[in-house]
């Protein structure tokens, strides 16, 4: 299997489905264990960070297992920002370009707007997201590594990996 983009944009869209289904088991596999997820935070400059060992991240995980123990957390009330009702959200990508392809990783950048609705309340996040893509075992994409720049960085409460 190479790097076609019709199926590069079926596998995010797949991964925005399941983070609206609440399909977070699902979500997972599209992750390589190795995967660094990262979402920067903005500094007094109004620059994002640019380490995430060093600086502080609004999220930040090194590998699958930090994604594992997110879910976990979720799907059991031990999240600081989960709450019930869990928020209903909707996630809508645009903007998907292949900035660079080899063939073992293909780097993508996208623009995501995700609506969410608790507590008669709908909020709006917005950003920009980088993806490498690598090919399973089995022939389709596994992502590894994620970096998810939030434009709206000013909200009112705990971002979480649902609201991205």
């Amino acid at each position: 299997m190479n790097f076609d983009y019709e199926d590069i944009c079926k596998f995010l869209y797949s991964e925005a489905r399941c983070l609206d289904d609440q399909d977070f088991e699902r979500w997972l596999c599209h992750y390589d264990k190795n995967v660094e997820f990262w979402m920067p935070s903005w500094d007094d400059d109004g620059e994002i960070t640019s380490n995430p060992r060093n600086e502080i991240s609004l999220i930040y995980y090194e590998n699958r297992d930090g994604l594992e123990d997110r879910v976990f957390r979720i799907q059991t009330d031990r999240s600081g920002a989960s709450s019930e009702p869990a928020p209903r959200t909707l996630h809508s990508i645009s903007n998907i370009e292949v900035v660079d392809c080899s063939n073992q990783v293909c780097n993508v950048r996208f623009n995501w707007t995700t609506k969410s609705f608790r507590y008669n309340v709908v909020d709006t996040y917005f950003g920009v997201t980088f993806v490498d893509l690598i090919i399973d075992e089995g022939g389709g994409f596994l992502i590894s590594r994620k970096k998810v720049v939030l434009k709206n960085d000013y909200i009112h409460h705990v971002v979480d990996i649902y609201h991205i």
